[in-house]
């Protein structure tokens, strides 16, 4: 079992959830996340005003999956999130060791299949 998670800019949310839809993903988890990355943040201007944003907006999704399904679901994220531009985001696979589905108890791949 996987989890893939994977952390973008908010304005590709909608891309990446039909993205992942087609790929076959059941359940997805969104959450709004802040940080940077090698941008390291950036100047913005308000009321002629000039200041610095060090934690940009970001969104993280993530999604349960079988180890065969891990790769087509990266595969997917990076093809709705990628605008070409600093700030795209990263992607993490991570190995899961289980996963039970609380109202039936089922475990592992039958807990993340429809």
């Amino acid at each position: 079992m996987k989890l893939v998670t994977a952390i973008f800019k908010p304005s590709r949310l909608d891309a990446v959830i039909d993205a992942l839809s087609e790929a076959g993903a059941t359940g997805l988890t969104v959450t709004e996340v802040r940080g940077y990355g090698r941008q390291q943040g950036k100047t913005e201007v308000y009321r002629g005003a000039e200041y610095e944003v060090r934690l940009l907006p970001k969104v993280r999704v993530e999604v349960a999956c079988s180890d065969d399904a891990a790769d087509r679901f990266a595969d997917a994220i990076i093809a709705a999130a990628n605008t070409g531009t600093i700030g795209d985001g990263k992607i993490f696979i991570h190995t899961v060791d289980s996963i039970i589905r609380i109202r039936t108890g089922e475990r592992d791949e039958q807990a993340v299949t429809g």
